[in-house]
């Protein structure tokens, strides 16, 4: 069995694409996945599965998702070593006295090249900060996310790829309850 951690995008926000935790636990179930775990209601859920390629646990998740709810909701699937390297490579945790509360990870659905820094644009949206690390681009939001228009609409139409953005807080957590499957 392995298990994967699937991150939807999208879904529960402002009134839009609303979908009930417990719904979709006992959908995934229906399917055949093992063990669901939902966490927080904008859609992170573990599943077990027999199935090791993360592209196909994404694939079956949104497929399933619109049959169930009638929603189109893009899935990046990742792994216990995708959240450790969350720890491991972010440069702003090295930073002294670092607000946590302003550090988001996007995750995304194919890897990046190190020349995707340039197709970002980030110089646009000083005083943000990025940084990529393959599936991975860290963020540090000088004010907050919700004030910068470096989101994840922006990643994705500048490198055309799908990324859900999660704050440190769940991806602390996220990591935890993969230590404690």
């Amino acid at each position: 069995m392995t298990t994967h951690l699937a991150l939807l995008r999208g879904i529960n926000v402002s009134g839009h694409s609303m979908i009930k935790m417990e719904a979709l636990k006992t959908t995934l179930e229906a399917i055949g996945f093992q063990n669901v775990q939902t966490y927080i209601q904008s859609g992170n859920v573990f599943v077990d599965t027999e199935e090791e390629n993360a592209a196909a646990v994404g694939f079956k998740i949104k497929q399933e998702i619109f049959k169930a709810f009638g929603h189109e909701v893009p899935v990046v699937v990742i792994g216990p070593a995708d959240l450790e390297a969350c720890f491991k490579n972010n440069p702003f945790l090295k930073e002294k006295d670092i607000d946590t509360k302003k550090l988001y990870v996007a995750f995304i659905s194919t890897t990046l090249q190190s020349t995707s820094m340039n197709d970002l644009r980030i110089s646009q949206f000083k005083p943000d900060e990025a940084s990529i690390d393959g599936i991975r681009i860290f963020i540090k939001y000088a004010v907050g996310a919700g004030k910068t228009r470096f989101d994840q609409k922006y990643i994705e139409k500048k490198l055309n790829v799908t990324a859900t953005i999660r704050n440190w807080n769940t991806v602390t957590q996220l990591l935890k309850m993969y230590e404690e499957r």
